[in-house]
C-alpha cells in the first residue's frame, strides 16, 4: 500500500489517496503500477508512478 505524495487532477486522485501497488517496473529505471480504489472496492484509477510520488504505508516499497 502507498500513499499519493500529490494530487494527480488528471486521474481524479487526490494527495494522500492509498492504493496497491500491482506491479513493479525495473527498466529503464523503477517505476510502480498502482490501482486506486473506491470504498467500494471499484477501481478509480490505474497509474504507473516513480518512487518518489508515492509514500509506502506497510514498509515495503
Amino acid at each position: 500500500m502507498v500513499e499519493l505524495r500529490e494530487a494527480r487532477p488528471s486521474e481524479q486522485l487526490s494527495a494522500g489517496a492509498v492504493g496497491t501497488v500491482v506491479h513493479v517496473f525495473n527498466d529503464p529505471t523503477t517505476a510502480y503500477e498502482i490501482e486506486f480504489a473506491d470504498a467500494d472496492g471499484r477501481t478509480v484509477a490505474m497509474v504507473t508512478l516513480r518512487a518518489d510520488q508515492v509514500v509506502q504505508r506497510d514498509g515495503h516499497l
